[in-house]
């Protein structure tokens, strides 16, 4: 099947693979994206597969809690440009919709839309229809997460172009300086490290043993000129699966403060039997892909697509 430009961009920008590995890959999948990534680990050429890949668009995200009434949201909206999401027409509608959920039980983003923006008579979409006309530019709401009860708190970072919100869910003895402070590392932590799981046993077991099968097969491919005992081996896949959890899950991670140490302990030297109950982490643009611009061609020239 003819393999387009596009899908080589996606896949490089997924797994920091060459271009001809990545036209490779996608040939001997059949051009499925996620097979193909599967492909070029187990043949140790990705240097990240994640699969929300580090694809850029503009906009924002947004964290906000309200204490009071012990609810909490993270949102993402998107634009087209930088100099749009800068506008402050922009920002006050990200703040409007992020207090609508808030004030708000909503489903989705379809029915966040037929709910009246708050403090307003007129309906989410309406609002989102005379923005768009006012900026100039497509504007869409694509996600967003709400928590309720005690032990809310959020975080924005904003810089160097990525914008990263993180909204996180505690339990804890009470809720003093103490308990706040390690709520507001374990929040930078979180958008610093981007873990999907609090504890290694909330990874799915078909995860797990499909990673356990990729390294296998790594591992042997590394070695096929001069096998190594099965022993050692096994010594070299329980390594790979220990870094595997540790890249996955919160509390099996090195803290960012001092990588001498895990989350879970900082946690516990910390006390308060402090626990992370949930977290919702939003990457301003992950996943979604821009405009290709003359990628295609340059991609055509290079690789003889």
């Amino acid at each position: 099947m003819a393999i387009s430009a596009q899908d080589v961009k996606q896949l490089k920008e997924l797994t920091n693979c060459g271009m001809m590995d990545c036209k490779r890959a996608l040939e001997e999948t059949g051009g499925d994206i996620d097979e193909a990534i599967k492909y070029l680990r187990e043949k140790g050429l990705a240097k990240a597969a994640k699969k929300a890949g580090r694809i850029a668009a503009e906009g924002l995200v947004y964290a906000e809690v309200d204490e009071a009434r012990k609810k909490g949201v993270i949102v993402e909206i998107n634009c087209e440009t930088d100099f749009a999401a800068k506008s402050d027409r922009f920002i006050e509608f990200v703040e409007l919709v992020a207090r609508t959920v808030i004030d708000n039980d909503v489903a989705d983003v379809e029915a966040l839309k037929e709910t009246n923006g708050y403090g307003a008579n007129e309906k989410i979409a309406d609002i989102l229809t005379e923005r768009i006309s006012t900026i100039s530019e497509n504007i869409q709401i694509r996600r967003f997460a709400k928590l309720e009860g005690d032990g809310l708190f959020s975080y924005v970072h904003n810089g160097g172009g990525s914008i990263i919100g993180t909204l996180l869910k505690i339990s804890a003895d009470d809720y003093g300086e103490e308990v706040r402070a390690c709520a507001k590392n374990l929040l930078l932590h979180i958008t610093a490290t981007a873990p999907d799981y609090i504890a290694v046993g909330d990874i799915p077991e078909e995860d797990v043993n499909e990673e356990k099968e990729t390294q296998l097969k790594l591992i042997t491919s590394e070695n096929e000129a001069k096998p190594k005992p099965q022993n050692v081996v096994a010594k070299i896949l329980e390594g790979r699966m220990k870094k595997f959890f540790e890249e996955r899950c919160l509390l099996t991670q090195p803290y960012v403060k001092d990588d001498s140490t895990t989350v879970e302990k900082y946690m516990q030297s910390v006390g308060k039997n402090i626990k992370v109950v949930e977290f919702r982490r939003f990457e301003k643009g992950e996943g979604i892909a821009k405009k290709a611009d003359n990628f295609a061609d340059e991609v055509a020239s290079m690789a003889g697509l």
